[in-house]
């Protein structure tokens, strides 16, 4: 929903009489733009941790120059978030207004870019980026299918496309992964393309066909109001009770299911966040699992996104097999904000500071218990087989200092591709929100550094896996759950070998 907003400027009609056309004055924007730089100035710890100061100097004034001009909310949103992503800070992102927001809520039946497409890089750069199409809403295209590999749209190549793009998301350090993911996640690549590039009324499609041909198609823009065929299945479809939407958001949020044929367990974790009861869950699947006496477990953190670190921690200690620490350093570089009426929580935030943190000669205010403090694994259903953590582009923040916990594990092996979030450390812990008071705005600020271990070198990458699995244009054709496959081959060259300290080395 990030993107998907940014398409629909000026589109549809709501029964109030907010108008999502409204243009601020350049005087507006400057005031909001300045109280947004300035703030992040004072306050923000990561702000020249990845971007010299001079080069944020620049992109600062760059979006001074972009608001001589009146402009749209969404319009407006475009130059921040191309300013913050500058910053390099996967935590600090710009949000609609709440009136905003919830006119978009009210859209129906508006246009899309018809495809939702799954793009990477092979070396990790740009350098080797492939795309292909994973989903086509005009279902009645028998052309493009999935699998079907993209060159460009509109003669404009994909690697353009994608370097443009990237300029408008933010991400830990250089990290390339995650731009990409961040596209392939439903729905953002055409949104993002909408906002950068508008919509026409069709696109031009350069593609390979099954054969390696190049070819060209005229494709239309989504129109939900032609499409018969999900309207037939919207009228199938049996609105669940409140009880049952919780339940079913509770499943997918975490999950654990069993192979006891195989002696292995699967748990599914796709968030950290409070009030998914996750100390519960953790408890009762890592009772479950030894009461199936697993053998093997495989703890799938793709889609994690982070949230409470007590959440993660809780789960590294069901696995390690020694104390540890979850960072070496974690501070913030103000206690106070001239700023205190824009920044959400303010009271709240700055009192945990007061009560937790201590200015030392770096000037820093540092959390100093959470610096020094090592937590102990579990000792009641302490999981001692062969674990499998699988991560990728959109493992982040909490479930990076999670997989960090255990990496060096002999028994625990990460699978899949480099996290999102940082393999070096983050800025995050307490994040609120700060409402621009003109257009109403808001953007995130991170108030604490946190970095994991301070001998590691600040490459601006996420956690490599120690066995990296990468698509395949082959894998998205078929639809292949291809890391979960290699996860399984893995289990069962240890079950052939008896030995897993040889795969760890690989």
């Amino acid at each position: 929903m990030f993107f998907i907003g940014i398409v629909v400027t000026g589109c549809g009609t709501v029964k109030s009489s907010f108008n999502p056309g409204k243009k601020y004055s350049p005087q507006q924007l400057e005031k909001d733009y300045s109280i947004f730089e300035n703030v992040l100035e004072e306050s923000h710890p990561g702000l020249y941790w990845y971007t010299s100061k001079d080069s944020m100097d620049h992109y600062f004034n760059w979006g001074k120059e972009q608001i001589k001009d009146s402009l749209t909310e969404p319009e407006f949103r475009k130059v921040l978030s191309y300013v913050i992503a500058k910053m390099n800070c996967g935590h600090t992102t710009v949000r609609f207004s709440k009136k905003y927001s919830k006119y978009l809520d009210t859209l129906r039946n508006e246009k899309f870019f018809p495809l939702s497409l799954k793009l990477w890089s092979g070396d990790g750069t740009l350098n080797d980026d492939t795309t292909v199409v994973a989903a086509n809403l005009n279902r009645r295209d028998s052309i493009l299918k999935r699998g079907t590999v993209i060159e460009a749209i509109d003669h404009k190549p994909l690697k353009e496309i994608t370097d443009t793009l990237f300029k408008f998301i933010s991400s830990d350090g250089y990290n390339v992964n995650h731009k990409f993911q961040s596209l392939s996640n439903r729905g953002v690549f055409g949104a993002l393309y909408t906002s950068v590039y508008g919509m026409p009324r069709r696109y031009n499609i350069d593609y390979r066909d099954s054969a390696g041909e190049k070819r060209s198609v005229s494709i239309p823009v989504y129109d939900p109001t032609r499409d018969t065929v999900n309207r037939a299945a919207i009228r199938r479809f049996i609105r669940p009770t409140k009880k049952e939407r919780k339940q079913i958001n509770l499943q997918t949020m975490r999950s654990l299911r069993f192979d006891t044929a195989g002696r292995i367990a699967f748990m599914d974790v796709n968030s950290f966040s409070k009030g998914y009861k996750l100390k519960n869950f953790f408890r009762r699947s890592f009772e479950s699992i030894h009461k199936n006496n697993a053998q093997f477990l495989v703890i799938d953190v793709r889609g994690n996104g982070g949230g409470s670190v007590t959440n993660s921690t809780l789960l590294s200690k069901y696995l390690v097999s020694q104390k540890f620490k979850v960072c070496d350093s974690l501070y913030a570089i103000n206690r106070h904000s001239r700023y205190r009426s824009y920044i959400h929580n303010y009271f709240f935030n700055r009192l945990f500071m007061l009560l937790f943190t201590r200015k030392k000669h770096d000037e820093r205010y540092h959390f100093t218990w959470f610096e020094k403090h090592y937590f102990k694994p579990k000792k009641k259903y302490h999981f001692d087989g062969q674990s499998y953590v699988v991560i990728g582009g959109n493992s982040f923040s909490a479930t990076t200092l999670f997989t960090n916990s255990v990496i060096k594990q002999n028994n625990v092996l990460v699978v899949g591709e480099e996290t999102g979030g940082g393999a070096y450390g983050n800025t995050a812990w307490l994040i609120p929100d700060v409402k621009l008071p003109e257009t109403k705005m808001h953007f995130r600020l991170p108030l604490f550094r946190l970095v994991m271990n301070n001998q590691e070198p600040k490459t601006g990458h996420g956690i490599v896996p120690e066995v990296e699995v990468r698509p395949s244009v082959d894998a998205i054709r078929r639809n292949a759950d291809y890391k979960l496959d290699k996860v399984m081959e893995l289990i069962r060259d240890t079950r052939a070998t008896g030995n897993t300290e040889s795969i760890n080395r690989n």
